[in-house]
Order: C-alpha cells, then structure tokens, then sequence
C-alpha cells in the first residue's frame, strides 16, 4: 500500500510529537510492507510567521490531494495579541472547514498502569473506555455573524445548525455505538436553547433507524458532573460543537493527561485528519519531555479509518499499552515507582515493540 500523508507540525511540542508518530509509521511501513510518503506544511503560528496566513493556500492544496493529514499543535503566546484573522487557531478551524472534517471521535480510555495520574479516584475510573462524538465545523464556533459591535462595548456570536448538519454526526455517532456497546448518549441543552431542542427531536427520529441500539438524553450540565462522577456509565457520547470541545478536555482526567488523548477527525467522503487532543504546550517546547503518545495513537486511528488497515493499528496500540506496562512514562505521567522518560525514549520504546 502506498499513502501520501501530510504532516502539520504547527506550533510548540507539535514537530516533536509529530516526529515521534513518522517513527512509528515508519516501523509499521517497513513491518508490514506499506509505503507512506511524507510531505510537511504549516499552519498556524509557524504559517503566520512564513506566509502571514495561518492557512496558507498551500497546506490546503496539499492536504486536499493527501490520502491523510496528521496535525501536532497550533498557537502560543507570540500570537496572542494578533488581530482574530491572524491567530493560529484560525489555521485550526479553517482546515478543518476547508476539509469538511464534520465529525471528531475522540476515544477515551483509562490504562490500568495510568490509574494513578488521575486525580479522580482509581474505584471510579477502573473501566473506563468511552468515545465522544463531536459535531466539528457548525456551532458556535463557525456561525455568523460574529463580531464585536457598538466601538466594542457589545459582542455577538451566532450559534447556528442545519438539520443536515446535525443529522449527519448523529448517524456516525449510531454507527459507533454499534461497533461498541450499542449505548449511545446525547448531550444538550435542550431546556434553553432552540439549536438543542432541534437535535435531541433529531436524536429520536433516528432512533428508529438503530433499533440495536439503547439512546439516552443528558443536560450538558449534568454530563460534565457525570463523566468525572461514573465515567464508567458512558460507551458514546454525541453531542455539538462547544459542548464536545469542553467535554472531550475534561475527559482526560480519566487518562491522568491530555498527552494520552488522540483524535480522528473525518469528512463524509474525502480526507481525515488526526491530531492529538493537547495543545502546543509552549512552556516545555523544545524540551525534548513532551508525551508522544496521543499523536501516535492518532496515527493508529489514521490507519482504522482512514487507510482500513486495522492489523496495524491494533499493533501500534498494543505497543503503546506494552510500554506503559513496563512502567514507562512521560513527565506529564507522574508516578514514585516508575521510569521516567523522555520524547523521544518513549518513542524509541515503542518502536521496538513494533519490531
């Protein structure tokens, strides 16, 4: 199999991470005779500083002609005070809108050997293995108009969805409950807003279409206060764009770190992109400690979806858990009996169990 992949390193840790996961496919290339071909652009605040756009027509060409895109991190202090147009983040949401990356799956589980990172009890997270089913380019985020207004003493943003919008991360959401537990949980806000009143009437017309699988609805009040209460009721989460976003960063507290998250985002027909669920992580960029291991679980998740081959990816996930068996763990992974270790040994470890 031959695969052109586009690399987005971004800001921060993200060329670091993003070298630790070309390692792993590398050794996955070479032990199960695939070929991946790798072509590097910016974005964001590193795509600011060379082309002014935190987009660069560019990344989307080549990212468009890409069978995959892996994405390390964007933004940092040296743009904060940028005008919004030019904010790393902008390189973030553009891609993913230029993509059509409509659906973020964000698996969520607690290793046994990370129990004790969590700050939540190990009783209360042993078992927890859930995946959140993000609606990524409607919303808040991306409605209009959205602006400051009255020489900046009033603000708008517009939350705004189409059915089409929200009917089609339902349905992916039904199809992954189906491959797992056949539970799926809605979350809203369906006692204020209309745009969730609307979804959860979308919910349960589907309902019929999946009768394999059990729906319940959750207040997104009452889901934040449940995942870190029993995080062990949930299997699917599906919910909207801000919501998914706040929910999908509190989940990993059930991991004891965010280095541990990765995440698939996927188009209806046409390329995925993958990244990990932390940010650019400025304070320790270039320190050489950052945790690689979301970015290279979410180039496993890259060879699920978006390549079929599930023979490697389960291969790069049973590395990782190996590892971590071994007591291995990064700074971020805090542990008295331990061995610490840093990006690039951890990478190194995990490459040799591929081997």
């Amino acid at each position: 199999m031959n695969k052109k992949i586009v690399l987005l390193p971004g800001d921060g840790i993200g060329a670091e991470v993003i070298h630790a996961a070309k390692d792993v496919l590398t050794a996955i290339s070479k032990k199960f005779n695939h070929e991946f071909d790798f072509q590097y652009c910016d974005i964001g605040g590193i795509a600011i500083d060379n082309h002014q756009n935190p987009l660069p027509d560019e990344t989307i060409e080549a990212c468009k002609s890409s069978d995959a895109v892996l994405l390390g991190a964007v933004g940092g202090p040296k743009w904060d005070n940028n005008p919004s147009h030019l904010r790393p983040e902008r390189g973030l949401l553009g891609i993913r809108k230029a993509l059509d990356l409509y659906a973020n799956l964000r698996p969520v589980k607690g290793f046994e050997k990370l129990l004790h990172a969590s700050p939540l009890r190990q009783d209360i997270i042993q078992g927890s293995d859930l995946l959140i089913v993000r609606e990524l380019t409607g919303g808040l985020y991306f409605g209009q108009p959205s602006e400051r207004r009255d020489n900046g003493n009033s603000v708008v943003d517009t939350l705004t969805y189409s059915r089409k919008e929200i009917e089609r991360i339902v349905d992916k959401a039904f199809q992954s409950a189906r491959l797992r537990k056949k539970q799926l949980t809605s979350v809203d806000k369906a006692n204020v807003l209309e745009s969730s009143k609307l979804w959860r009437e979308i919910v349960e017309e589907k309902k019929s279409d999946y009768p394999d699988v059990t729906v319940n609805h959750v207040l997104v009040d009452a889901a934040a206060m449940k995942l870190i209460t029993e995080p062990t009721s949930f299997d699917v989460i599906v919910t909207e764009n801000m919501f998914g976003d706040i929910l999908s960063d509190e989940a990993s507290v059930l991991t004891g770190s965010l280095g541990m998250l990765p995440s698939a985002s996927l188009a209806e027909d046409g390329v995925g992109l993958y990244e990990p669920a932390h940010g650019s992580a400025p304070d320790i960029a270039g320190k050489g400690i950052a945790n690689p291991i979301a970015m290279i679980l979410s180039a496993a998740l890259m060879l699920r979806y978006s390549f079929q081959l599930e023979e490697e990816a389960v291969a790069i996930e049973a590395a990782v858990e190996r590892v971590l068996n071994q007591n291995y763990h990064t700074a971020d992974l805090k542990s008295e009996d331990g061995k610490l270790v840093n990006t690039n040994e951890m990478t190194e470890l995990i490459v040799n169990e591929l081997k």
